[in-house]
């Protein structure tokens, strides 16, 4: 005899003795009077609070809707058990149809008022089924007649690398969007921001996409973008090289320092220090400050400096000089 044979017969010997039956018995009896207490129990009222989307419907292609195409309302519902449930998994409705016509205003905004969600909400519902109350009390929404303007975007938040490295550069995808309000509005918005942004301790390039955050009455497209954190290992770096320049020099005067040139350290990424030279620092020395001022030694200041780099420190800040007259 086969051993699955062997296996159904110990199953079937064990569920079918004298013992066993008697329990399979009680526990068939058992599911069914849970069976018949469910029923009785689904047949009674009962009062459920449930979300509905209101949807708002014949929208001229001029007008655009800054608020949001649906809205949400909660409704109180009277009625029994079995109904109750069907409510709750959204199998009466997906949404409430408000026309847009019949409630937008000349001033960019629209209301539907309570009394007017219940009915379509009744209309909606078996008969059976009573609405007790619908909260808010009435709906909002915005639009205007196309009305828009492209501005930035910025992230917000903090974003902290681990320790020895640093966030080299910031790539935000799409750096701007479109923003539809009313042109009083419009006049106030110059920039978009992410909602608040919060990670730390990372070392690869962080990757997010953060929703963009609205006020009432405006609207985004689109209404998330994607962000690269980029990020690269700090460094100790130095440049030698630097000439210091004489700005603001009269007519047949030269400037001559000593040093004619200095080194400047700092601190960047391993990727961006590769490509700085000392083209991309400039060191002046003003003579109009000389002029004012008159020493023997004069300051020198640093008058710019590639990006992607900090704690800049020029190795002296004064030098001899020697003004010298053109030569006819």
């Amino acid at each position: 005899m086969s051993f699955p044979g062997n296996i159904f017969r110990t199953i079937r010997n064990f569920l079918f003795s004298n013992a066993n039956r008697e329990v399979l018995i009680f526990l068939s009896f058992f599911v069914l009077a849970g069976v018949f207490w469910l029923m009785m129990r689904l047949n009674e009222t009962y009062e459920q609070e449930v979300k509905v989307a209101v949807k708002y419907v014949n929208v001229p292609k001029s007008a655009v809707l800054t608020s949001g195409e649906t809205d949400t309302i909660r409704a109180t519902i009277s009625d029994k058990g079995f109904n109750i449930i069907s409510y709750l998994f959204g199998q009466v409705n997906s949404h409430l149809r408000a026309d847009f016509a019949k409630y937008a205003r000349n001033d960019g905004t629209g209301q539907v008022p309570a009394s007017d969600l219940r009915k379509m909400l009744m209309a909606e519902l078996p008969a059976s089924a009573k609405v007790i109350s619908v909260k808010p009390e009435k709906i909002l929404f915005y639009f205007n007649n196309g009305e828009s303007k492209r501005v930035p975007v910025r992230w917000h938040g903090k974003v902290t690398p681990q320790r020895l490295y640093f966030v080299a550069s910031t790539k935000i995808t799409p750096d701007s969007v479109t923003v539809y309000a009313s042109r009083q509005k419009l006049d106030s918005i110059a920039a978009v921001y992410t909602e608040e942004i919060n990670y730390t301790d990372f070392h690869d390039t962080l990757n997010i996409s953060p929703r963009l955050t609205t006020t009432v009455g405006m609207k985004v497209v689109p209404d998330k973008v994607d962000i690269q954190f980029i990020t690269d290992v700090l460094t100790e770096a130095k440049t030698s090289g630097i000439p210091i320049e004489g700005i603001n020099m009269p007519a047949g005067k030269t400037l001559r320092t000593f040093p004619s040139k200095i080194s400047v350290s700092y601190v960047t990424g391993m990727k961006n220090y590769q490509g700085i030279t000392s083209d991309d620092f400039r060191v002046v020395a003003d003579y109009r400050e000389l002029s004012q001022n008159p020493s023997s030694k004069c300051s020198i200041t640093l008058a710019a400096t590639p990006e992607g780099i900090s704690n800049v420190v020029m190795e002296m800040t004064q030098v001899d000089y020697l003004i010298e007259e053109a030569t006819p």
